[in-house]
């Protein structure tokens, strides 16, 4: 589910608790517009995002970044380089300029959209209809480097600017950008051998920020490494497109908990004579190597194994002459090791960064190549959220963080000797960051609940230079919307302190009984309550309390944010601990004069989806649930976010069994509907229909909703507006309505 986090855990924090938004956001609410699903789901995202600029990226030398202009009148578009210490600004490409005669004089025109740099910056980058295109600056000429029928895939570019890597067939290739010659690495990929490309498992649930690859140059440009996977033993799941006369299958290689993973090497071959030494990963064919770097020196690889139910981490330097690899470091833990990207190996010294949550909290260190450690750099009970780089000199260590708090994220840099730990960010909210090569200057892409963002230019004293974007859309004075009140309540039977956000109607009258709708995510690795701005699915929640429906969502023990001690707790035992937690904010809204106890209701989607379902068959206080696209049982789900958390099922056959709502189906309580993508590669629609078939077994009345050919995110469109329209209706009738006995219940809305 890693991926699909970002679109699914909804940031409903607020900027501020609501006695302090601004007075216009209170006044004259009647002449302030509705929000509807048709305009959220589409003009409205386009107005918020008009002056976005696209294509955001710091050039790989120099101390400029490259962004992309429209023009939405004559739809062109240009490529504009601004240099971030004094602004000035630069066109360098046209969209008009990237056009290419076929041999059969017809005219290709590539978009100007997605585009990479050449690190020596001469040229960029372009893939279009699976081949790849070089535009040269100097010369402002487009050029085809691939004309092939199978599409070129995790293209990557040599540090020296003359060579490009990607995979074809599931084979390795380089291509030299000055002659054209194109050179085969591997012979043996096929359908179960994969060279250089993720498997999807690996994609879904390992693959860090900026690593989405599975091959790496050497920094002399000279080898690379790469993984190569084997899927022969991996099942396979097929995915069904019903929509032709005669529907189509497509078989994907995925490993459900318990199932063989694939087996992974590790290997490094040099461009100039393709032959492969394999590093020495251990005799365990069954383990992760969730990580590959390169070394300064380019003799060596780095690289990480984490054991199956990834407990124990070891990170070793291979010699890529022998593969021979020694053990650096190790780490244990009873529970689960979350791994992310928080190393870098110093250019100047035989020293590297890395990121470990051994105190209960991620914080950096300082380690020798002989696995010694120099120096904590960070300390405290918060934690790094993401390491952002070093600057030149590597004097000074860039990372966002929890300092300041749990529910903002704010940017902060140390020093190498651990001294001058510093909060570069001010403003209250989230600020993502954008680092400069040189570590000399960033960008700070900022949001709040009433900014969807803000960008600036600073140099890395935290100066801010100047302002690049921001949206033009006031919502508040545009619409008839109330913010959220963040706060945190203590649990009446745990005693635990949790996080929780509000949104109440904008009329809201204390005297008055409201319906209440929970949003939930839960899952592990995500935080629901965020001081950010929370896009579409936030804008619908604003809309629902806009319709007399009071919205609420708090994060439980499992969360992200509040370390490892506050997440592992859900270990082997997904949903119970969850579902307790959320049942302390039930008991919470229960003593509110202003909610209506017997309307209170509970919507999710994916891991929410799951835990919906889980929570309206363990509790009868919910009148009504919403559960798109959930898992229904952990069974069914991919080895490596499954088994993190629950262990193998063939030794935790009960936690598997009472974490899976579809063995419970006879004890739902409440008017449930069932949502699901047809399409879904993530969490399968068979999860759906197992729990549909559980369902009428045990004579339960449901509403079920499938959407042709959509995969986790039910993204089309179309689609989108007619889920949420469908979700409103429901809720209006079900939840907000008089309460209706079950023989009253629509039929014809029923599987039968």
């Amino acid at each position: 589910m890693t991926r699909f986090k970002s679109l699914m855990v909804v940031t409903l924090a607020a900027l501020l608790a609501f006695s302090s938004v601004p007075a216009r956001a209170q006044e004259h609410p009647q002449e302030r517009k509705a929000l509807t699903v048709d305009a959220i789901y589409g003009p409205l995202m386009g107005r918020l995002f008009k002056d976005y600029p696209s294509g955001l990226r710091w050039l790989p030398k120099s101390d400029r970044f490259s962004f992309i202009k429209r023009n939405g009148k004559n739809g062109t578009a240009v490529l504009v380089v601004e240099n971030a210490r004094n602004g000035k600004q630069k066109t360098i490409l046209s969209s008009k300029e990237l056009t290419y005669i076929t041999d059969a004089k017809d005219t290709l025109r590539i978009p100007l959209s997605s585009y990479r740099w050449l690190p020596d910056e001469s040229g960029l980058l372009f893939t279009f209809e699976g081949d790849i295109w070089l535009y040269s600056l100097k010369q402002k000429h487009l050029r085809r480097l691939t004309r092939t029928e199978a599409p070129e895939e995790e293209i990557q570019i040599a540090p020296n600017s003359r060579l490009i890597s990607f995979v074809r067939n599931n084979d390795l290739y380089v291509l030299n950008l000055q002659s054209g010659l194109e050179t085969r690495l591997t012979t043996d990929g096929s359908e179960t051998i994969l060279n250089g490309k993720l498997d999807w498992v690996y994609q879904e649930e390992l693959v860090g920020r900026g690593i989405f690859r599975g091959h790496w140059w050497s920094p002399d440009s000279r080898h690379i490494a790469y993984l190569q996977f084997d899927e022969s033993n991996v099942p396979q799941y097929p995915l069904v497109d019903w929509m032709p006369y005669h529907p189509t299958v497509e078989m994907m290689h995925y490993p459900k908990a318990g199932d063989p993973n694939p087996v992974v090497k590790l290997g490094v071959v040099s461009v100039e004579s393709p032959k492969t030494i394999w590093m020495d990963t251990g005799d365990n064919p069954d383990v992760y190597i969730p990580r590959v770097y390169w070394l300064p020196n380019s003799k060596q690889v780095a690289f990480m194994r984490l054991d199956r139910l990834q407990q124990h981490l070891e990170f070793f330097f291979a010699d890529i002459s022998t593969g021979n690899a020694r053990k650096v470091l190790e780490e244990k833990d009873p529970y689960f090791i979350n791994v992310g990207d928080f190393v870098y190996f110093f250019k100047k010294k035989n020293q590297f960064i890395w990121g470990s949550e051994t105190t209960g909290y991620r914080h950096l260190y300082i380690y020798d190549y002989q696995g010694k450690l120099v120096k904590q750099l960070t300390h405290g009970e918060w934690l790094v959220d993401a390491f952002l780089g070093v600057d030149r000199s590597e004097k000074w260590v860039y990372f966002t963080a929890t300092e300041k708090s749990i529910v903002e994220r704010h940017l902060y840099r140390v020093k190498t000797n651990g001294s001058g730990f510093k909060r570069l960010s001010r403003q209250e909210g989230t600020h993502s960051i954008r680092l400069s090569p040189s570590g000399s200057y960033y960008i700070d892409n900022y949001s709040n609940l009433l900014t969807p963002y803000l960008l600036t230019v600073h140099k890395t004293n935290g100066k801010k230079l100047r302002e690049l974007a921001r949206c033009r859309v006031d919502l508040a004075k545009e619409f008839n919307i109330r913010l959220p009140e963040i706060f945190t309540f203590k649990g009446e039977t745990t005693g635990l302190t949790y996080y929780a956000s509000m949104i109440k109607p904008p009329h809201f009258n204390p005297r008055k009984k409201y319906p209440v709708l929970i949003y939930v995510y839960g899952g592990p690795h995500a935080q629901v309550i965020r001081n950010a701005f929370g896009y579409t699915r936030y804008l619908w929640h604003l809309m629902m309390a806009q319709k007399g429906f009071i919205v609420f969502s708090m994060d439980n023990r499992g969360s992200w944010g509040r370390g490892h001690d506050w997440e592992k707790q859900v270990y082997r035992q997904l949903g119970k601990l969850e579902l307790m937690d959320q049942l302390e904010g039930v008991a919470y809204l229960k003593k509110q004069p202003y909610v209506d106890a017997n309307r209170i209701g509970i919507w999710g989607w994916s891991y929410g989806g799951y835990m919906t379902l889980y929570a309206l068959t363990h509790a009868d206080v919910f009148r009504t649930g919403v559960s798109v696209a959930p898992v229904t049982d952990w069974r069914d789900y991919d080895t490596i976010y499954t088994e993190r958390y629950m262990g193998l099922p063939q030794e935790n056959e009960e936690g598997y069994r009472n974490s899976s709502p579809v063995f419970f189906a006879d004890s739902l309580k409440g008017m449930l509907y069932l949502i699901h993508g047809t399409g879904d590669d993530n969490v399968h629609f068979q999860n759906s229909v197992q729990m549909a078939d559980a369902l009428i077994d045990a004579g339960k009345m449901f509403h079920f909703m499938m959407y042709p050919q959509q995969k986790h995110g039910i993204a089309a469109r179309a689609d989108r507006i007619h889920l949420f329209k469908l979700i409103t209706h429901f809720l209006e009738e079900h939840l907000k309505g008089e309460e209706k006995s079950e023989a009253a219940e629509h039929p014809h809305h029923q599987k039968m």
